[in-house]
């Protein structure tokens, strides 16, 4: 009889200490902004340039395990935008670019978050820069590291689309339509 219990005990025994690591899902819930980063990359006569936002935050709820079941938002402070220069900076804020004054901040929303494997998501939501939304889907990457985790990626948007450089800069000629809106995200369970 004791020869029979051994299996029993053994398999018990396994079960409980596998039990505490399949229920050990990570729920991210928290976005830092430290080491986190919003850039964006235009053409200007040709010439690729590069430019971040100083400013932003948001909200996150995201389980790998439930990716479908995940959430985010940003919000960013357009007047805290670096591109590249002095002039650059106090010249983008103005009513035909940015028009910071009316409008603060780009806002965006998720939708849907789908699973693609591995690491991979595609990301839908709506973003709103001065004003307009538009619908809205790129691919990222979520990186998990414990407790902490990075969500990477890029979309691109037309410039034209959400009113930025009205007037005399609507034209793409010296200012490409083309923006590239790239991201690293910081995260954290609380």
């Amino acid at each position: 009889m004791r020869i029979a219990r051994l299996p029993v005990a053994l398999a018990t025994a396994f079960a409980l200490v596998a039990l505490p690591g399949a229920a050990a899902a990570v729920e991210y819930t928290k976005m830092e902004p430290a080491g986190s980063k919003v850039a964006f990359q235009y053409q200007q006569l040709g010439v690729k340039l590069d430019g971040h936002f100083k400013q932003f935050s948001g909200q996150v709820s995201f389980d790998p395990a439930k990716p479908q079941t995940g959430k985010a938002s940003l919000d960013v402070e357009l007047g805290s935008v670096d591109a590249g220069s002095p002039d650059a900076d106090s010249e983008v804020v103005t009513a035909p670019w940015f028009n910071v004054e009316k409008f603060p901040k780009a806002h965006f929303e998720s939708t849907s978050i789908t699973a693609k494997g591995g690491d991979s998501y595609e990301i839908a939501g709506k973003l709103t820069i001065k004003g307009t939304t538009k619908d809205v889907s790129f691919p990222a990457t979520f990186k998990a590291d414990g407790n902490k985790g990075t969500f990477s990626g890029s979309l691109s948007i037309k410039r034209g689309d959400f009113a930025i450089g009205e007037g005399d800069w609507a034209s793409t000629d010296i200012v490409a339509g083309d923006v590239t809106i790239r991201f690293d995200l910081n995260v954290a369970a609380q």
